[in-house]
């Protein structure tokens, strides 16, 4: 997810807009949806891993970000590996 916020976007609306984002974000970790969160270095931007029942589930969480209108969102499916110790 690459983050770009208009530079001239009034102050006081980023500041609702990523507090927002924030509070999802954690309220999505906490339920365990949103799985894991990694930031970009020298980015505003992130790697992240949601387990959703599906791909409306992931589609509902993703046009919910406060965040949404200013991010460019690249999407993979992933599956559990056959070789990996958690699926045995």
């Amino acid at each position: 997810m690459d983050v770009a916020i208009p530079r001239d976007l009034d102050p006081e609306v980023r500041a609702d807009l990523v507090a927002r984002e924030k509070a999802y974000c954690q309220e999505l970790q906490k339920s365990g949806e949103w799985v894991h969160i990694w930031r970009c270095v020298g980015q505003y931007a992130n790697i992240s891993v949601f387990d959703v029942a599906d791909n409306e589930a992931l589609h509902r969480i993703l046009w919910s970000l406060p965040l949404f209108p200013y991010m460019s969102i690249d999407v993979t499916p992933l599956a559990q590996h056959p070789s990996d110790l958690a699926a045995a």
